[in-house]
Parts: structure tokens; sequence; C-alpha cells
């Protein structure tokens, strides 16, 4: 049998049904006979794109991601999704052709094994003897402890030679065990929990995605404020009462006792310091990673418990048995309905004749069902206000930049999402500069059948983009480093790529043309819809979510 025969019938007997990536010389033959064994592979546009798919699959469906690239500089482009899953701790299979003359200047060379090995969970090289055991450790450890990447090296001689194999080999379901903290640090826990009946406040992370009804039972039952981060929105629904999201500052400043399941105190959560946190706060920290607990949390490294969130809430919930917290406190009350009053109110103003971002998304809002709607958000300001604008109650269905803040992987999650979510409308919302990381995959989702609908918000640069007026004509200056093409016809590009395309100028051809997208997205066609904004307030760039320490 050859090795690429065999070695697809050992991932189909691990249940890999999907692999992204792009392909070359050697690896084509490779995805070729996947294709033929009915794995469907997702052929993108670049080694980068196909990494952040692959990387946010696996997060996603639960399961690894796979990944599909050549050797060399196929390797070095799709780093980026490697470091994506390690960092996001996400599941990833990273499959790689290599050259078989090494240390010759052969074809692409790079040694992929030693250059992987600091930086994933694993990295072998694969031979005619050693397939099932590689494979098997490679899959094993993809999500062992704490997920992340590994990786398997394809030497170019391997493929098409012949490897002596008659039946697959035995396992064909990895089990994840799960761990359960120590008894008597739920206990201490859980005192401390009791003796504060108020400014107890949960923190939900994309960790804790996958204890959704473990967690919201934990809140609903003990009355418990709760503050999601952008993608552990909808673990417990948005519009829960509880949610204090609309008064995050002041919630963060009365919070005496905080319970982060599945969160890092990282920028996103201010490293859990002083000024943006009650100085005073006890943090305790549920998340089956080791290396995440006590980290920025000096003070309270001993509340930490380790084990699986959604069994450890479980054991929390029963310990704490008739405690009931005092819900809102009158402040964090008045100052959510302060800020939804301030939200709706700059929803409503067009101040100019360009449209804005809150007036778009206002008018977006209705139209989305969202219960069948993941939405892919990325771009700063096109980002920040979506995660305030769109909110969700049901997990999995928000995905943004996330722990990496990293721009240009939109088209790749929403490839990701699309194939792991078919009955679901994919709704991607981007910035003018972070759709041009990866506009090309427009094509992808065209050609692979993936019914996307794109959202550009187009003000014609990076941040605040560019005031036309800020210059005068006769005596241009040279552009700032932010400045983009003004009115960028994005939509012309798409359907240059074989999609729908859009220009929106007007609150009218927002409705419009987005109703047109959803139509086209029932028929398995993808939409583009370009809305030109006004240039934002031309202001100092600063980064509003970091404390300087």
């Amino acid at each position: 049998m050859q090795f690429q025969d065999y070695f697809t019938r050992v991932l189909q007997n691990y249940g890999v049904d999907t692999v992204f990536g792009i392909v070359g010389i050697p690896i084509v033959e490779l995805a070729d006979t996947m294709i033929e064994h009915g794995i469907k592979f997702i052929a993108c546009r670049n080694e980068q794109s196909a990494s952040y798919a692959a990387s946010a699959y696996g997060y996603l469906t639960g399961k690894p991601g796979v990944l599909l690239v050549v050797g060399g500089p196929g390797i070095i482009h799709a780093l980026a999704g490697i470091y994506n899953s390690m960092s996001n701790k996400w599941p990833l299979l990273v499959l790689a052709g290599s050259s078989e003359a090494q240390h010759r200047g052969g074809f692409q060379e790079l040694d992929q094994v030693s250059l992987l090995k600091p930086y994933v969970k694993f990295s072998g090289q694969l031979n005619s003897s050693n397939i099932d055991v590689l494979t098997y450790d490679a899959l094993r450890l993809v999500q062992y402890t704490t997920a992340g990447a590994t990786y398997l090296d394809i030497p170019g001689n391997l493929i098409g030679s012949t490897v002596k194999k008659d039946s697959l080999p035995p396992v064909k379901n990895i089990y994840v065990p799960k761990s359960s903290p120590d008894p008597s640090a739920v206990q201490e826990v859980t005192d401390l929990i009791r003796k504060n009946p108020e400014n107890v406040l949960v923190v939900v992370g994309k960790g804790a995605v996958h204890a959704s009804q473990e967690i919201r039972q934990f809140v609903d039952r003990f009355q418990l404020p709760f503050l999601p981060t952008p993608m552990g929105k909808g673990v417990v629904p948005d519009s829960h009462p509880l949610n204090v999201s609309s008064a995050r500052s002041r919630a963060l400043q009365e919070a005496k006792v905080v319970l982060v399941l599945g969160a890092r105190l990282n920028w996103i959560l201010h490293f859990a310091s002083a000024p943006k946190w009650n100085p005073d706060a006890l943090f305790i920290q549920v998340d089956s990673d080791t290396t995440t607990l006590g980290h920025n949390n000096f003070k309270s490294q001993h509340l930490s418990l380790w084990g699986d969130i959604g069994l450890t809430v479980r054991l929390i919930t029963a310990s704490l048995g008739d405690y009931h917290s005092q819900g809102l406190s009158p402040s964090l009350q008045s100052n959510i309905a302060r800020n939804a009053a301030k939200l709706k109110s700059q929803e409503s103003q067009q101040v100019s004749s360009r449209l804005n971002y809150n007036v778009v998304y206002a008018h977006l809002r209705p139209l989305i069902n969202d219960e069948s709607t993941i939405i892919v958000s990325e771009g700063a300001n096109t980002m920040d206000k979506a995660r305030v604008s769109f909110p969700t109650d049901y997990p999995l269905q928000r995905l943004d930049a996330g722990t990496n803040a990293t721009m240009g992987v939109g088209m790749g999650y929403a490839l990701a999402a699309k194939v792991s979510n078919p009955d679901k409308t994919v709704l991607v919302i981007q910035g003018d500069s972070a759709f041009g990381f990866s506009a090309m995959d427009i094509e992808t989702a065209t050609r692979s059948g993936l019914a996307l609908i794109v959202i550009v918000m187009n003000n014609g640069g990076i941040y605040h983009g560019q005031n036309p007026t800020s210059s005068p004509s006769s005596s241009p200056s040279p552009l700032p480093s932010t400045a983009l093409t003004e009115e960028c016809r994005y939509d012309l590009v798409a359907k240059g790529l074989g999609a729908h395309g859009y220009l929106v100028q007007t609150l009218n051809d927002l409705r419009e043309s987005f109703v047109k997208a959803q139509e086209h997205a029932k028929k398995g066609q993808s939409t583009l819809l370009n809305v030109v904004l006004e240039p934002g307030e031309q202001k100092k760039i600063s980064f509003g979510w970091q404390v300087r320490l």
C-alpha cells in the first residue's frame, strides 16, 4: 500500500474528515489522495489563512483541526496559525512536506522538526515504520492536559513509497481524561464565597465554552453577576439580567471575590491589577491548564482550582448549597441602565451624510437571527464596537482577534465556521485594513461552496481612517501610516472573485443589500457589502484595554 493511502486511512480512523491547506510539491499527491478517500480538503489562497482556519476549526468542533502545507516557506507562513493555536489552546495537527535532501541545499530545505519543537506540544518526522505510533502521539498530545498544536513532518521520498501495512492500528478514539480539583481546595473557595453575599463576580472566558450548561445553572442558582470575555459571550446568555458587560468598569471596581472560569488574567482582564480592578479583590482561577493558575495572581494563587471547568463548577455548586448572592448592586443597575441609554443614543446619531459604526450596527442587529448566526469580527474599531452591538445567547457564536489580538484571522475563521456549521449563517464584519490580510479567500469560499456574508467597514484607513479635509489638495502632504485608499471598491473585488458585491453608502443601501445577501447565502453564494463610513475622530491612537504597569 502506498504511504499516502495508508496515512489517509489512519487519519480517517481517528475521525479526521476535514483538512485545510494549500498544496505544492511534494504534498499535492497526499491532498489528492485525501480527497479521493472522502476527506474534505479546503484549499485556501495562502498558508496563513489556512492555518487560522484549521486553528479555529479545532476550537469550534472540539476535535483537532488539521493543516496540510508544503515545507520551507509554506511552514513559515503557517506559523501564524500554529502560534494562534498554542496561545489560544486550540487543538491543531500540522502536516507538512519536507526535503529529503537535508543539509545539501534541497528544494525548500528547512529542518522543520527542530524549528517547531520548542513551540509545539509534539514534533516528529514520519518514516515507513513509525506512522502508527507518531500519528497516535500527535493526535493524543494535541488535546492532553491542555490543547495546542502538534507537528508531523513528511519527507518527500515517503510520498509514493510502499509501506507494509495490511490493517489499521486498533486505536480509533483517543480518550481525553478530565480531572477534578482537590476537595479541600474547593471547600476553601466556597467558604470564601459564602462570606461574601455581595461583590462576587464570575468572569466567563472562551475556555469555558464547553461547560455552558453547568455555568448557566450556577449563575441562575446563586444569582451571581457575571462578565463574559469577548469570546466567552453566550456561555451564559448575554440577555441574562445578571450580565454586567454594560457596566464593566463599575463591576471591576466593586468586585471583592472574582471567580475566573476559563479565562486568563492577561491584558484582556487588565492583569487583575488596580486601577481597573478593586485593589482588594481576590481572584479564584478555575482552569485545566496549570500554567494559567496563579499567573498575575500573586495574592490569591492558593485559591486556584485545577480541573475540568464543567466538573469543577459542579463541585462548587454542590459545596455552596443554599448560598444566595444579593445579585446586582444598585450602582451596577444604575450604570447598566445609563450605558444602555448612551448606546441607544449613539446608535441613533448620524451627524454627517456618511454612515458610522454605531448606526450601521443598530440597523443590522434586527436583521440578524442570533441563534442561527455566527459572527466573526476583526479590526480595531470594527471589532470593539461589534462586541457591544451584537450580543448573543449562545456559546461559540462569536469569534474575533482573541488572546493575540491578531488581525488577519477573519476569513480563515469564517471558512472554519461555515465548514463546521454548514446550516448556520456566517457573518464576517471586518475593517478595511483587516479585510486586506485575507481578501483573496473570498474566492476560496466561492469555489468551495461556503456561503459567507462579508461586511467591510470601510473608513479608508487603520483605526480612524484619514480625514479628507485634513490637508488641502493644493499642497498634498505624505499620507500617514494609517491611511488606505478612500472608498476603495471592495465590492468590485468580490465580484471579480465570484461573489456578489454591493456598495453601501446609505441605510437604505444597507438594508436592501443585507437582505439580498441573506437570500444569496440560502443559495450557497457569498456576498460582500462595502460599507463606506465617515472617518473617525482624528485623535491620538491609544489602546483602551491595557493598563500601564
